[in-house]
């Protein structure tokens, strides 16, 4: 509704050449649903049209300028007031004048560079979205559209395996081994556990899968741990000497973003996603923590996983 001649009196609509062929990926919102968006990467060239239309042919629209922006932004949930843009671009549409009827506006942003996969976090959310503004002298009318960026990654050249001992003085001693460090996110984990040395009763074991989310930097650093899955890999006492558990374990989460570095000299920053596997032996009295490994997440590549329309 309109009050005193100041309501909204034309629709603003973003439109992409490519619209039709481009492919479509999934990507959760905020409230944790998930929506599909179009699927751009890295160099890319976006372009389109503004497209305006009077709700009422017989008036005009005043305005002071036409632009449209093209932003890649990082959002503290906490700290929502204080936004991060890493990329920032526009184009003047139209100098400032009157709108007489509907009419559709050209852009082109040519090779943009999207450096980060866009991503939506416990506390933070990295964003690229197209932002139409008519500047008006009492109130702007903007319209924006978000979009999807995914990053083409290969798999690291040193991917060596992982091997450690563990355990309690002259009680315990344990040995894993994982057949590599890094993994993409539809990967199987492959290891195995070897218990050495056995003094002490054990009623069973599981493993924790931690998925960590670390934003900020400095002195400002806030961690989010989510765990994402629990399995008993042994119930019962081990027999000395013998391999047990995690393998195989099956990997099949979203694929989360590998943004690293962002924001030097800011507040700004997120580290790069990685999981976390707690060992856990459960005695008669209380659990016991043997070990914590750490294994970065690599993003597999994305082609060929959107979907058209």
């Amino acid at each position: 509704m309109s009050f005193f001649g100041f309501g909204q009196s034309v629709e603003v609509e973003i439109l992409l050449n490519d619209a039709e062929s481009r492919k479509r990926a999934e990507h959760k919102t905020e409230d944790g649903k998930k929506e599909k968006y179009f699927l751009f990467y890295d160099g890319e060239t976006v372009s389109g049209k503004v497209s305006l239309s009077l709700k009422n042919p017989n008036k005009r629209l005043e305005h002071q300028g036409i632009k449209i922006e093209f932003i890649g932004q990082i959002e503290l949930y906490y700290d929502r007031g204080n936004h991060h843009e890493f990329v920032s671009l526009v184009k003047d549409l139209a100098r400032p004048g009157e709108i007489t009827q509907s009419q559709a506006f050209d852009f082109e942003f040519t090779h943009v560079e999207k450096p980060y996969e866009s991503y939506t976090g416990q506390n933070v959310k990295l964003r690229y979205f197209l932002r139409a503004t008519i500047s008006r002298r009492l109130n702007d009318v903007v319209k924006e559209m978000d979009i999807v960026v995914h990053t083409l990654s290969t798999y690291p050249e040193l991917n060596s395996s992982i091997k450690m001992e563990v355990g309690i003085e002259d009680c315990l001693h344990i040995e894993f081994e994982y057949n590599k460090s890094k993994y993409h996110l539809k990967d199987v984990i492959v290891g195995k556990i070897y218990f050495l040395l056995v003094r002490i009763k054990i009623k069973h074991m599981e493993i924790d899968i931690i998925k960590r989310e670390t934003t900020g930097t400095g002195p400002n650093v806030y961690h989010e741990n989510d765990t994402i899955a629990k399995y008993e890999i042994m119930d019962g006492a081990p027999v000395r000497g013998e391999p047990s558990g995690p393998g195989p374990l099956l990997l099949c989460f979203q694929a989360m973003c590998s943004v690293s570095a962002l924001g030097k000299g800011s507040d700004f920053g997120v580290k790069p996603l990685s999981f976390i596997y707690l060992f856990y032996l459960f005695f008669e009295t209380r659990p016991y923590r043997v070990a914590g490994i750490e294994l970065m997440a690599v993003p597999s590549t994305h082609v060929g996983r959107g979907e058209k329309g």
